[in-house]
């Protein structure tokens, strides 16, 4: 009896501790983060700006803690992401920016199609980069509590980012979650990616596309992209291999992979490099679309832990490179 009286005090303690944040009004939590803010350097004209208006988003809460209703099979996401009007769309722009993307590429070691790919899925080529207060996002965020640690470093780093002049509270817009701009970083990212592509003294991911260009090949080729090799390609497997076979974890050379029996979907060898590994990916279990993923296939998974985001980025890239 003692010991699960313990046992239900010692949660109660646990739950109180997660949620001190969200216990603390904000009004004075906010004033906790200004001292801090503070003592770290910021300018106080720079608090003044970004706080003035600053207060929770209740639709930021709701979102955070929203449950998906029922997943979706990749086949039902990759559509959602990869219609013909994006390919299209990508296709003109990239012909369209040519040269600030090429300048990118030589510079970072991207290819550009790769560039242009998760320009057009994280934001639809920056026609949708959000329309939430960075500042009151994070804020709402941080002192909620559930992820308080977190998202209080982000907001730290996103008044940094004001503070150094790369863009207005005002103007700082972006997702319910706090990412930012046409590429989506979260400032974090921003602070340890985000270039000056157009050589002005900003770091505008917001307007600026060689800001935007650069600064995503800069978090690819920092991250380890190859740019002699692709993100991964589609392939056709035997009947006889099991699910067991599949994972990034489960990597083997291209030439094991053919001798296994995975061919192209034309049903022509595989290309074959020595040396090079690959994972064989199948997001909808073998009964859907199989893939070879290479190593770029990794570094794009670093941009964003879903392999469903990652094989369509891939998939994208050679659509629009076509």
């Amino acid at each position: 009896m003692f010991k699960k009286l313990a046992l239900y005090s010692s949660l109660i303690t646990l739950a109180l501790s997660s949620n001190a944040y969200a216990a603390e009004p904000f009004e004075q939590w906010l004033q906790g983060v200004r001292l801090e803010a503070s003592q770290k350097g910021i300018s106080q004209a720079t608090l003044n700006s970004a706080f003035k208006d600053v207060k929770p988003i209740s639709r930021v809460i709701e979102l955070d803690r929203k449950q998906p209703e029922g997943k979706l099979s990749f086949a039902q996401y990759k559509k959602r992401v990869i219609s013909d009007a994006r390919i299209a769309q990508g296709r003109r722009l990239y012909k369209e920016h040519r040269a600030e993307l090429e300048k990118a590429s030589k510079k970072y070691g991207v290819q550009p199609q790769y560039i242009v790919a998760l320009w057009g899925i994280e934001t639809s080529y920056g026609n949708n980069t959000g329309g939430f207060s960075v500042i009151s996002a994070l804020a709402t965020l941080a002192h909620e509590g559930r992820r308080a640690d977190f998202f209080r470093a982000e907001l730290l780093n996103a008044l940094k980012i004001i503070d150094q002049g790369h863009i207005s509270a005002h103007k700082m817009k972006g997702s319910w979650a706090g990412a930012m701009g046409q590429n989506q970083f979260m400032p974090s990212s921003f602070k340890a990616y985000a270039v000056d592509g157009n050589g002005d003294g900003k770091r505008d991911i917001w307007t600026s596309l060689p800001d935007v260009f650069s600064s995503t090949a800069n978090y690819l080729g920092t991250s380890g992209w190859k740019d002699d090799q692709r993100w991964g390609r589609a392939v056709k497997v035997p009947s006889s291999f099991s699910e067991s076979m599949t994972g990034r974890d489960k990597k083997r050379s291209l030439s094991e992979w053919s001798k296994l029996g995975v061919v192209l979907p034309s049903g022509a060898p595989i290309p074959v490099v020595a040396g090079m590994k690959a994972a064989l990916i199948a997001p909808d279990g073998l009964q859907g679309p199989t893939y070879l993923a290479y190593d770029n296939f990794d570094v794009i998974m670093k941009w964003n832990r879903s392999t469903y985001f990652a094989t369509s980025v891939g998939l994208l890239a050679d659509a629009i490179a076509r």
